[in-house]
């Protein structure tokens, strides 16, 4: 059974802790989805890993392409993802089920530090955990990833 790890993103931009954590995850061998809301900002993701660092590289695609099911990590906004991820990563508050949680490996929800995205991480947390779901909140306000709760 997975969890859901909640990133509280408080000191760097949301592009450059999801490169991170995509690193992390390719080198555990999973495909990713990254699921969005907004396609305009899917899109701007998109653009932000291809103009990453040519060293560290992430292979990903944008939905609607002829090779979705091949990608390594997939931008979406749709709960199904063609490429079979063994990881999610929801921004901007993109919905995720409780039986994906325990399908997946790793849930991850990235959420940046405004009121109405805390609001929507607190309301995904509070259906998470309240449906057995295994969850973790990471906050980076030191300068380093801390672990600050678990359920």
């Amino acid at each position: 059974m997975g969890a859901a790890y909640f990133y509280h993103l408080t000191r760097r931009p949301l592009d450059a802790a999801l490169m991170a954590l995509l690193e992390r995850s390719l080198a555990q061998g999973w495909h990713v989805a990254v699921r969005g809301t907004d396609p305009d900002r899917l899109a701007w993701l998109d653009t932000k890993l291809w103009e990453g660092p040519q060293e560290s590289f992430l292979p990903h695609g944008l939905t609607g392409g002829p090779h979705d099911a091949d990608q390594p990590i997939l931008l979406t906004a749709s709960a199904q993802a063609a490429n079979d991820p063994a990881c999610v990563m929801a921004v901007d508050g993109a919905p995720v089920a409780p039986d994906e949680v325990g399908r997946l490996e790793r849930v991850c929800i990235l959420f940046e530090d405004d009121d109405e995205a805390l609001q929507t991480a607190r309301g995904q947390w509070k259906a998470l955990t309240a449906a057995g779901c295994s969850a973790q909140y990471w906050s980076e306000e030191s300068g380093r990833w801390e672990k600050k709760a678990e359920a």
